[in-house]
């Protein structure tokens, strides 16, 4: 007995018969369907964090605007001293300009928060660039000294492009400490990196080809890297526009202290600089600078901190006590591979230090004002920096190059001092991503 079409049932792979020019052909019922194997996620943090969607694009713009941040002050001081014979001329327009970016910055960055990056970096860099080009023109044409001062100045309307590419991270992995975390490691590691490379890039494009070639090649650098950063839209936090009842970070609980820290830790390194560059020549100083890139690309593979304000105040004591060797190796010995290993261990903490008060400055700042928060940090960083090297340059001049070494070992047990009294770091009330 024939069975009921009702109750008539076909395999799931049984074919279909079908008719096709003139012929009786067996069809599958379905396409097999194809198996897609994911790729294991990378266990590198960093290789996890430049496979963010076009992350690598507007990193490598932003590492090329980042390397003149190195090389522009060197590169004027070689080619204004070269030229004048002056350090103190060379010195007082570089600090001429330090200033005017401590004035300038701030502003700079409210405008990219309210209008959006490549809207006002573009053209801030732009004026940057010609600042440097006039700097340039009034060196070989033997302008009046005043020329050169306001040139310079110019220059202070360079966005902070580390800032900007931090603000990108913090908008592409909201709601992920880890991954922040990994790149806030990242852009120190970076900024050290520069530091490092800049100077000596500077010095060499001076001494081989002529005073001007380091101003000018740092300023083709600037405006190109900007170029392809701001090009990279996709990844661009959205423009914020400024409210009536919008306060400045400053104003945030919490802020002004960490200021005060970054202010501190800028003295160690401006202490540093000049300190080292008496003793035994600027090139020692690519050892803290190694030092500390490593240690912050160490310290991002890590897991975030639940604290954040202890880590800060652990960072600190390391630094605190790291900087006591140079000074103990100078006293000690007059080895120069002594000191140089000395210094090496030193910066091994800075990098730290830096990526935990910069997740502490995110944290308090307001999300539409990413870039005013992080550039009000760096400012206080460059004050500090002046300050650091005027009082270290002051110490070896009157008390010698080993007692010099005291300044940058006080300023941290300082900025340590400053984050212990700063209560009001905290954020009680919020966890996990709170200022804690």
């Amino acid at each position: 007995m024939p069975r009921s079409p009702a109750t008539c049932t076909v395999p799931p792979s049984t074919a279909l018969l079908t008719v096709a020019g003139g012929q009786l052909v067996a069809a599958p019922r379905a396409a097999p369907e194809r198996v897609r194997r994911k790729r294991p996620a990378s266990a590198n943090p960093y290789l996890r964090l430049l496979a963010t969607p076009g992350a690598r694009a507007f990193t490598a713009g932003n590492l090329i605007a980042r390397l003149p941040m190195g090389m522009l002050s060197v590169s004027a001081v070689i080619m204004i001293a070269g030229s004048r014979g002056s350090y103190a001329l060379a010195g007082a327009v570089t600090a001429t300009g330090l200033a005017a970016t401590a004035v300038v910055a701030p502003f700079t960055a409210r405008l990219v928060d309210r209008y959006g990056q490549a809207r006002i970096a573009v053209p801030a860099t732009a004026l940057a660039v010609l600042g440097s080009l006039a700097l340039v023109l009034c060196v070989h044409h033997d302008a009046p000294a005043w020329t050169l001062f306001a040139a310079y100045a110019a220059t202070a309307t360079t966005p902070n492009t580390g800032g900007m590419s931090r603000a990108r991270w913090a908008h592409l992995h909201r709601g992920d400490p880890a991954a922040l975390h990994t790149a806030n490691s990242f852009e120190q590691a970076a900024d050290e990196l520069c530091f490092m490379l800049g100077p000596v890039l500077a010095a060499v494009l001076c001494g081989a080809l002529f005073p001007e070639a380091g101003t000018l090649v740092g300023a083709f650098l600037l405006m190109t890297g900007v170029l392809v950063f701001a090009a990279q839209r996709a990844t661009e936090p959205p423009p914020t526009p400024r409210t009536r009842t919008a306060v400045s970070p400053l104003r945030t609980p919490g802020m002004p202290a960490l200021l005060a820290v970054f202010l501190a830790t800028g003295a160690v390194f401006g202490a540093l600089e000049v300190v080292s560059i008496a003793h035994a020549g600027g090139a020692i100083l690519a050892l803290q600078a190694a030092g500390s890139c490593a240690a912050g690309l160490l310290y991002g593979s890590l897991r975030p901190a639940r604290n954040v304000h202890r880590r800060l105040l652990l960072c600190l004591t390391a630094m605190t006590a790291l900087m006591s060797l140079p000074l103990l190796a100078t006293t000690s010995t007059v080895s120069l591979p002594v000191l140089a290993l000395c210094l090496l261990l030193a910066g091994a903490a800075t990098a730290p230090t830096m990526v935990t008060g910069m997740t502490l400055v995110q944290r308090a700042t307001p999300a539409g004002q990413l870039n005013e928060g992080m550039t009000l940090s760096v400012t206080a960083l460059l004050g500090g920096v002046a300050a650091g090297a005027a009082t270290g340059g002051w110490l070896v001049e009157h008390a010698g190059t080993v007692s010099g070494y005291a300044a940058p070992m006080g300023a941290a047990a300082l900025a340590l001092a400053v984050a212990a009294a700063g209560t009001s770091l905290r954020r009680p009330g919020v966890s996990g991503g709170s200022a804690r």
